[in-house]
């Protein structure tokens, strides 16, 4: 489990630079989940806001496409770790 602290103006701004680490570090790295990455509020860290989707999809694959994005997506793909 990784805390970064940054900030950003809003919540969507925080999601886009939250789901870019996590693509940049799961390129990087084996065993990046970036499916359970969330932003939170410093002042409360309880109260977590999902970064992509990671609804699962036929074939056993999850979604990685933005939290909010309309469905069904039935052809998102998992991101490529090499």
């Amino acid at each position: 489990m990784i805390h970064l602290p940054f900030t950003a103006p809003d919540l969507l701004r925080a999601r886009i630079f939250a789901r870019t680490v996590a693509r940049i570090l799961a390129r990087l790295s084996v065993g990046v989940e970036p499916g359970g990455v969330t932003v939170s509020i410093e002042d409360r860290q309880e109260v977590r806001h999902w970064v992509f989707c990671d609804r699962l999809l036929p074939g056993g694959r999850r979604c990685v496409l933005a939290v909010e994005h309309a469905h069904p997506v039935p052809r998102a793909r998992r991101l490529d770790r090499r």
